[in-house]
This record gives C-alpha cells, structure tokens and sequence, in this order.
C-alpha cells in the first residue's frame, strides 16, 4: 500500500462526519508529497499539511468548501499547483481529465471521473511502484453512511455509473473517503451502496404510487425518510430531488 498520512480537520458535523480527512502521499524516500483535498480554511490545519511538505502538488476530488476552501491559502504556504476538475477550484494548476496520469513524489495517480455526488466529483487510484493500489473516493463513497446526491448538480444516474467504475478500479482494494474510516475492500462498499440506493429508489416509487405522480419532495421525505435525523433532513430531501429527477426520466 503506498505510503499514505490521513490529516483530519477539525471541522465535524452532521455532513462532515468526524471531519474532512486530506491525505498525504509519498514514496519511501521521495522529497515531495502529494495533498489529496486541502480541507477548509483553518490555520492550524492548513499548516500541518505544509509542514509536511515540501508539497509538489494538490488535488481536489470535488467543490464543496470543507474540501476546498483551505485550497488558496495552502498554495500560499507551499507554491503547489492546486487541480480540480471544475477550473473554478484550480489554482496555478490545470483541471483534471478523466483517466489522466499523474506521476509526482514517487507514485502514479490516475483520475477516474466519479459524477453523482457533485458533476465535478473525481477519485484517484494511487499506485506505488511494486504495491497494491489504493482509492481515494472523495465523498462519493463515505466510510459510514451515505452520500448525498447535492444540489444543484447531483445525478442519481451518474452517481450509479460512478459506482460501477470505483467497483471495478477498487473491488479488493482499500477504498480511502474523505469522511469517515478506510474501507477495507471498496468493492464490497460500493456494492452495499447499490444495493442501499436502489432500496431507497423503490421506496420513493411506492411513495409516488401512494401519493400521486405530482408529489413534491417534502411529501416523498416525509413519508420515505420519516425516521431520519432532523440534521441531516435537508440532505434527504436533495436525495430525493434527484431519484424525482431519475424516475420522472424512466421510459413510460
């Protein structure tokens, strides 16, 4: 497995869960590392990241602040190019590209495009030479629970294909969230995942079935996630604006 060090940010949450986990990959014996996900804008925690330096590069799997917001102020303590699939969170860096390969402080990064969670949501195989792979999942796969599917640029249908690919770039792999513990086999996750997003499917078609074609979110969260912790409620109801979206797009 290559050389990997988790950072935690101190920023938990309902969302967060115990905080936005950055990595830090290296080599044995490389003179630079890689930060996977900068975290948001805290101090402390930008400077341990630069401190663990020197930093050759950033990468961002997606848009959302408690990823993104440390990315300009760690390019500040460092000079690393900051890449991102959305140009919008590069910085000095050029976006990423589905199936890239990036070769920096000893190991091979590829970049899988992972949609769903957010339209910019990408993952990173990391291969150190002679080693087993392992999946840096962002937030498309989590190390408990499950993911939202955000607004506005989540896609259920594009979140289902991303999982297809993680399962087959990580099926007996460990799998490395952004929140959350690692993943001892991704594959076996991702497969969970499935099975747990097409139950909740089938529960908002039979919530349609009983209330009407026309239902609006709120009446499908209600009755589909009733049991769900008001925390966590707002991220229920972008769920089911996107299995609205998937179903009213099902062939008649």
């Amino acid at each position: 497995m290559p050389h990997v060090t988790v950072v935690r940010a101190d920023n938990p949450g309902p969302m967060t869960l115990d905080g936005t986990r950055s990595y830090v990959l290296r080599a044995p014996g490389s003179s630079s590392c890689v930060v996977v996900d900068p975290g948001p804008d805290d101090e402390r925690h930008l400077a341990t990241l630069a401190e663990a330096g020197p930093v050759e590069l950033v990468l961002v799997t997606h848009r959302h602040a408690d990823h993104t917001a440390g990315s300009a102020r760690l390019r500040e303590l460092t000079g690393a190019p900051v890449r991102a699939a959305d140009p919008a969170h590069c910085h000095g860096g050029e976006p990423l590209r589905d199936g890239e390969r990036i070769d920096a402080a000893g190991v091979r990064i590829d970049v899988v495009a992972t949609p769903g969670h957010t339209a910019d949501s990408v993952s990173f195989v990391v291969t150190e030479p002679g080693d087993e792979p392992v999946v840096l999942t962002g937030d498309t796969v989590l190390g408990r629970g499950t993911t939202v599917i955000a607004e506005p640029d989540g896609s259920l249908r594009e979140y289902l294909a991303s999982l297809d690919a993680l399962e087959r770039v990580g099926d007996g792999r460990v799998g490395l969230p952004a929140h959350g513990p690692a993943l001892d086999d991704l594959g076996e996750a991702v497969r969970a995942y499935r099975a747990h997003r097409l139950e909740r499917l089938a529960q908002v078609r039979d919530a349609l079935a009983a209330l009407g074609p026309g239902a609006d979110a709120d009446a499908v969260v209600a009755q589909v996630y009733a049991d769900v912790d008001p925390s966590v409620r707002g991220a229920a109801r972008q769920s089911v604006l996107a299995q609205l979206a998937y179903l009213r797009d099902e062939p008649a």
